[in-house]
């Protein structure tokens, strides 16, 4: 048996970078910040905050929820397994990769009432009525 897991909760630093590939696989980067807070040793010395930088990628419709609503310093919880790659750049110098691939994405900045656009905010539905886009045939 085997695990190759990692969770991560972070800030995004700057806005993803969507790409679609392949007939229209969509495919998202975004650079995620973990932070560990400085300490102080018992003998005095001062341990100071620590930052790295994640690479992650996401896919299919994980990328697309993140092309619409993951923006710089939003606060992800991002759940997927390490990869690594390398590739050789045209001057011959071989470099080394280490991704993270989610497949899981919780947004945890809390969206406030201003800040949501007019189409983000769901619609009041009238009781009896059904829901916007529902085919005739749909019994709710």
């Amino acid at each position: 048996m085997s695990l190759n897991k990692v969770m991560l909760i972070g800030n995004v630093g700057k806005e993803p970078e969507i790409r679609y590939v392949d007939a229209g696989l969509c495919m998202a980067t975004i650079r995620l910040a973990t932070s560990t807070p400085g300490y102080t040793l018992e003998n005095g010395t001062q341990v100071p905050e620590r930052t790295e930088w994640h690479t992650v990628l996401l896919w299919r419709r994980l990328a697309e929820v993140a092309e619409r609503y993951v923006h710089k310093g939003d606060k992800l919880f991002i759940e997927g397994e390490l990869r690594y790659r390398n590739y050789t750049d045209k001057r011959g110098v071989t470099h080394y990769v280490t991704e993270v691939w989610g497949s899981n994405m919780e947004m945890l900045t809390p969206r406030t009432a201003a800040a949501a656009s007019p189409q983000d905010k769901p619609a009041t539905a009238q009781p009896g009525a059904k829901p916007a886009g529902a085919p005739e045939d749909c019994p709710f």
